[in-house]
């Protein structure tokens, strides 16, 4: 016969009221070079996503000028540009999608397979069957 632990829960636990200066305290923390926010949720008891969440609402600029103060404005940096003449930017590179990894898995029977990237060269792969088939 095998034991388990069993947790026995004799009352209800009422959520935990941060106040401001604690909230402060663990962000402070998050934000230190080197820290690591899991452990620090973990001393404090809570999870990762509650120390972001007040991160953010803790960074984030009050009053109307708000949309001004986060908006992003972009910046060339050039070493060939004189003094007198601005500098032009050149096109960005062109962004090439990422292509999902798709596996092509053949089943050869008698529970064998081959497992190949969708892009393999056909040549290749006539080779490899030839080999593991026994044609060659």
């Amino acid at each position: 016969m095998t034991k388990h632990p069993i947790e026995v829960i004799t009352s209800v636990e009422r959520r935990r009221r941060w106040s401001r200066e604690e909230k402060e305290q663990l962000v402070a923390a998050c934000l230190e070079p080197d820290a690591v926010i899991s452990e620090i949720a973990r001393a404090a008891g809570i999870h990762v996503s509650q120390l972001f969440r007040w991160r953010k609402e803790l960074c984030q600029v009050d009053g109307p000028s708000a949309g001004a103060a986060s908006m992003l404005v972009p910046v060339i940096v050039s070493e060939t540009a004189s003094a007198g003449s601005p500098a032009i930017p050149e096109p960005p590179a062109p962004s090439h999608p990422r292509r999902k990894r798709s596996d092509v898995t053949i089943e050869l029977g008698r529970g064998r397979r081959v497992r190949v990237d969708s892009d393999i060269d056909t040549e290749a792969l006539g080779r490899i069957l030839d080999c593991v088939l026994g044609l060659r």
